[in-house]
């Protein structure tokens, strides 16, 4: 077990997440080497001698004396061709796997996804072990279960040590690059589909509080390969949860009911439409993406309660304030900039 100021790897340290990460452990005492993609923002985070620059291949010529490596690297979409998730997530945790057996690392924390849990029903309080392996809903999804399953059986060979696997929903945050800006597009332009009357609860999670649960992995947990749902623990309507973020923003919300029966069927036409194109464009909704807003889905955190000590520090209210005034103040530069143009 990495002691509580080890020297620790952080992969996909030039993303939303990742730089949480970072400063979650420097705050902490711990020694943080990053690996990321973006060399400005890799030079800006860490200094060359604890940087890895470029993608995950970049690490088979890595030498790094660290106890342990937080692999957050990821490509996060609904949307993409096969090929693509594989090479990052499938060829990418191949890459980090074979760092630690190179490098003896004694831990490796993996950040995972309870995108695997989607499925067009409502489903309350998810427990880790309720994972139906052979969903395919998208390549995504696809390529994270795929994903566990090699480090579980890298582990079992002898590869990696000590294995935590982490599953955090729906993270937001300022810089947060997908949910809530994507959210927030969709509502500009179309205005939001709420299914049901948006009364059903899901759960997303402070960007910060996932930084501190994967901290606490670096010490806690099962290290026999345990894995741990992630969540703020304050489940909420999609509808108080949307209508919260832009009443904060002083945005009138704009809902348009849906049928579900209809939301599925035009998401799937959509997907068949955009497959068939040869540039293979992402449709304005997929089906994974009409699950997680026509449905309910809250997953069970007691695991991470009990085993990694873990308590979210950060409240949903506080961290939607903190995205309200991000992205009102994104919003007043582009109109600033467009008056100026």
């Amino acid at each position: 077990m990495p002691a509580a100021d080890s020297r620790v790897l952080v992969t996909g340290a030039t993303g939303f997440l990742g730089g949480a990460v970072l400063e979650n452990l420097a705050a902490h005492g711990h020694e943080a080497f990053a690996s990321g993609r973006n060399a400005e923002l890799l030079t800006r985070r860490s200094d060359s001698a604890h940087s890895v620059r470029g993608d995950l291949r970049s690490l088979a010529a890595a030498r790094l004396e660290v106890d342990a490596v937080i692999h957050c690297a990821a490509l996060s979409t609904p949307w993409g061709r096969w090929r693509e998730f594989q090479a990052a997530n499938i060829d990418g945790t191949r890459a980090v796997i074979d760092f630690v057996r190179r490098n003896g690392v004694r831990r490796l924390v993996h950040v995972s996804s309870p995108s695997i849990y989607a499925a067009p029903r409502h489903r309350l309080d998810i427990s880790e072990d309720d994972v139906d392996e052979q969903n395919r809903l998208n390549g995504y999804i696809r390529s994270k279960i795929a994903a566990e399953r090699m480090l579980q059986r890298a582990h079992a060979a002898g590869d990696i040590p000590e294995l935590v696997i982490i599953r955090p929903r729906g993270l937001i945050g300022v810089g947060d690059p997908s949910l809530m800006p994507r959210m927030l597009e969709v509502h500009d332009r179309i205005g939001v589909p709420l299914l049901g009357g948006g009364q059903h609860p899901i759960d997303v999670t402070a960007v910060e509080n996932v930084a501190h649960a994967l901290r606490l992995a670096l010490t806690e947990g099962d290290p026999d390969g345990g894995v741990y749902n992630i969540t703020n623990g304050e489940p909420r309507a999609f509808r108080e949860l949307l209508t919260g973020l832009l009443t904060r923003m002083g945005i009138t919300p704009r809902l348009r009911p849906l049928n579900r029966r209809m939301g599925w069927m035009l998401a799937s036409a959509l997907e068949g439409a955009c497959t068939a194109l040869p540039w293979h464009p992402e449709p304005p909704l997929t089906r994974y993406t009409f699950t997680t807003i026509a449905y309910a889905q809250t997953l069970d955190i007691s695991r991470a309660r009990t085993e990694l000590g873990y308590a979210p520090e950060v409240s949903l209210d506080e961290a939607l304030d903190r995205v309200a005034a991000h992205l009102s103040e994104e919003r007043r530069a582009r109109v600033d900039q467009g008056r100026a143009a």
